[in-house]
């Protein structure tokens, strides 16, 4: 929200009163209170009226630095709030108060209060200056309608750039944007999104985090150019200062801060399949679809049932269509049998046609209007009503419905929609509605997935779910919303997705071909490729069926084969996965996230890393054209073990059956022995692929087990012309050692060591 009229003045009817100098003091061992006066202090009557803004100053964690900022304490509402995280095991911090300056420091990260006018904190790592509030920065801002605004400035330097604030689809960079964090059903083209997060990451080295559940708004260099501005309405401010100093650093700490994913079953990471959205099916359409994938030899793991599988106008009663699906037991009983996971869509809405409104009504399970009635319209369901999690008894009333889908054989939900809350209403715990607007997508997705994993076990729990907020990382999966079919949303999409990873989130997926609209055959085969090097992969549209037969004959050969790409890929893609949910590292990564030293990255957002070692570039033409950086070094294709020097850009064609795919120099990459589904022994007949390995150089690879934990463990290292691998951890398991020249060695079960002498000492591999 823009608050000024270009440098000196303020908009019409808009009056500020700013911070000038930490002017009151106390301080204990852990943390630091300052009296902030909005007017120079020279004599005791300066200090009567005028607004005075308490700052307290503390660190949860190692590295982290909390500022809370509160004009009148009596007006902050209790709830709802995020579940910040304090390490009670962080070194103690450093606090320090003289005549001139108040500080305190969080290992290696410290922050500078002056004393004196003008108003200065400076948050600094190793001596470095990070950023800064400085004049006119930090204070309080009252709007014409007599609205009452918090707001803080930090300096953007020569050369910054800013990063996430959760899924954006616009340019990958946040400079010269405005950001509202307030989700909104909105597609992907344009400013509003369904997963706003107030957190954002510097090529500076640091992350600042807004903890504040409503609505947030940004202002990155858009009202002053120099700075990031965020406010909020009310009267008290928290944020977080996070030091890296690399990204991945920051997000190790924010999701230390506010929770890592939970780790998807494995099955999740195969193909899921979709009815569509307002095409007609039944259960013959639906055998005949996976007939057709059968038939094909086209693997699939999941079906998804949208909307229709229950009857218009009855969303949600979670009763099957009698009329389009008589046997609904006896139909996912036959599906299942032939090895199949089975995803039910769902929303947090009730119709009024629907059995569950009077039944909800009369629990109190509803969410209400001010004045005691139930809150409703006709947007999307004729007289929705909108469950209120927060009411006694909702939660479970809910979650009772989704046992008995469970036990009918469901596997997992899709949770769609959560943004359109409205804020004219009253909630039954009393949350402040503004605040619990974001927010409620949390408590729904969270009530959804503690069903799935009850009933099925925390390690079998997994979502497809569309809202979020922070905190929303630990509930995956995300997919990115409605699109339309074209290459234009597919790169969108992928904005989308690469700025909410930059958020902590781990896992997301997109639907292959778009959602509105049918596809091109180009557009949907292109999608493909991009679909299955993804972290999850979805066929899913709107008025048309995504099975590929129904596009041509050569998409089914793509699908083929990238799905069993994907699966030969797992040993190596469900190691990353571990990785997220341990560390907070996405599956998929921005450029800039693994390589924020070559500043060629800071701005790519049409290319990415899946994983720590695989650069992806899909192909946005029909006609196959691609431009792509390739960052340093000998990299190598995985699809045909040709080479591609770096640093720079290259522009090439591919058919629909490739793309830029591209093994990180020194990389071990292991793939799996089966390519028909992804969950399966990686340990049994894994093959590590050694690429460009420097003499000298050795690589520890840890192959997962299908629950995440450690199937295997091998060094590989390199001495001159040998290549050397050994088996240090793991059951005796046939295991290989490849080379792209395609040299392989391969040991049965009761070898522990592999050799491959290659053709030179001077070459490659």
């Amino acid at each position: 929200m823009k608050f000024k009229d270009g440098y000196w003045r303020m908009r019409p009817g808009v009056r500020g009163e700013y911070a000038t100098a930490a002017h009151d003091v106390t301080a204990d061992a852990a943390a630091l209170r300052v009296l902030a006066p909005t007017r120079p202090i020279t004599r005791r009557g300066n200090t009567i009226d005028g607004p005075v803004l308490t700052v307290d100053v503390s660190s949860p964690m190692a590295e982290v630095i909390r500022v809370r900022v509160v004009h009148f304490a009596g007006s902050v509402p209790d709830a709802p709030a995020f579940d910040v995280r304090e390490d009670p095991d962080a070194p103690p911090v450093r606090v320090s108060v003289d005549g001139d300056e108040a500080s305190l420091a969080s290992g290696s990260l410290e922050v500078r209060l002056r004393r004196d006018t003008p108003w200065d904190m400076t948050f600094t790592a190793g001596g470095r200056e990070l950023t800064r509030s400085g004049a006119k920065c930090l204070g309080v801002m009252t709007d014409p309608d007599d609205r009452h605004f918090m707001v803080e400035q930090l300096r953007l330097s020569a050369s910054e750039l800013v990063y996430g604030l959760g899924e954006r689809f616009g340019a990958l960079t946040r400079n010269g944007q405005t950001v509202d964090v307030w989700n909104e059903d909105g597609g992907t083209s344009s400013e509003i999104a369904y997963k706003n997060i107030p957190f954002y990451l510097s090529n500076r080295g640091y992350g600042v985090f807004v903890n504040h559940p409503g609505r947030v708004s940004f202002e990155v260099g858009s009202e002053t150019v120099s700075r990031v501005q965020f406010s909020v309405e009310g009267h008290d401010l928290e944020y977080l200062v996070i030091h890296g100093p690399t990204p991945a650093d920051i997000l190790r700490r924010y999701t230390a801060l506010t929770g890592r994913p939970a780790l998807p079953p494995a099955w999740s990471f195969g193909l899921w399949l979709s009815t569509s959205f307002t095409t007609d099916y039944d259960e013959a359409t639906v055998s005949s679809f996976v007939d057709g994938m059968a038939e094909r030899n086209l693997p699939l793991s999941v079906f998804h049932f949208d909307c229709f599988w229950m009857r218009q106008y009855r969303w949600c009663d979670f009763v099957w269509d009698p009329d389009v699906f008589p046997d609904p037991e006896g139909m996912l009983r036959r599906l299942k049998e032939r090895g199949l996971k089975i995803s039910l869509w769902l929303n947090p809405y009730i119709g009024q046609a629907s059995a569950l409104f009077e039944e909800g009504r009369k629990g109190g399970y509803l969410l209400r209007r001010p004045d005691g009635r139930v809150w409703q319209d006709d947007h999307w369901q004729a007289g929705r009503a909108l469950v209120d999690f927060t009411a006694p008894g909702a939660r479970e009333w809910f979650a009772g419905k989704l046992r008995a889908l469970l036990d009918m054989g469901a596997d997992a939900f899709k949770t769609d929609f959560g943004e359109r809350v409205p804020t004219d209403v009253a909630w039954a715990d009393g949350s402040d509605p503004e605040r619990m607007h974001n927010y409620y997508s949390l408590i729904y997705n969270q009530t959804v997935h503690d069903v799935l994993a009850e009933r099925n076990g925390a390690a079998e729990a997994v979502l497809f779910a569309r809202s979020a907020t922070v905190g929303g990382q630990r509930l995956p999966v995300h997919w990115g919303g409605d699109c339309e079919s074209t290459f234009e949303a597919m790169a969108e999409s992928l904005r989308g997705g690469l700025s909410l990873g930059m958020a902590g989130f781990g896992f997301w997926s997109h639907d292959i071909g778009g959602f509105e609209g049918r596809p091109d055959p180009a557009v949907f085969k292109r999608w493909i490729a991009f679909g299955l090097l993804s972290s999850h992969s979805r066929l899913h549209g709107s008025g048309s069926y995504r099975v590929p037969w129904l596009f041509d004959e050569e998409s089914v050969d793509v699908l083929r084969s990238f799905t069993e790409l994907k699966h030969r890929l797992m040993p190596y893609l469900y190691g990353a996965a571990v990785q997220a949910s341990s560390e907070g590292m996405p599956v998929m990564r921005a450029m800039q996230l693994e390589f924020p030293d070559d500043r060629a990255c800071d701005y790519l957002d049409a290319q990415y890393m899946l994983g720590p070692d695989l650069l992806v570039a899909p192909v946005f033409s029909a006609e196959g054209e691609v431009s792509y950086y390739v960052p340093a070094g000998t990299w190598t294709r995985l699809l045909d073990g040709t080479t591609v020097e770096g640093p720079g850009w290259r522009t090439e064609r591919h058919g629909f059956d490739s793309l830029p795919l591209l093994v990180r120099p020194g990389a071990v990459v292991p793939t799996g022995a089966r390519s028909d589904r992804p969950d399966y022994d990686y340990a049994d007949g894994v093959t590590l692929n050694v690429h460009g390995l420097a003499d000298g150089e050795r690589r520890t690879v840890t192959v997962p087990t299908t629950e995440g934990g450690v199937g295997a463990v091998f060094e590989v290292s390199r001495s001159g012309d040998r290549l050397h691998a050994a088996r240090l951890e793991g059951a005796p398991a046939p295991w290989h050692l490849s080379v792209p020249s395609g040299a392989r060695a391969s040991a049965d079960a009761a070898t522990g060591e592999l050799q491959i002498v290659l053709d030179s000492p001077d070459s490659k591999e």
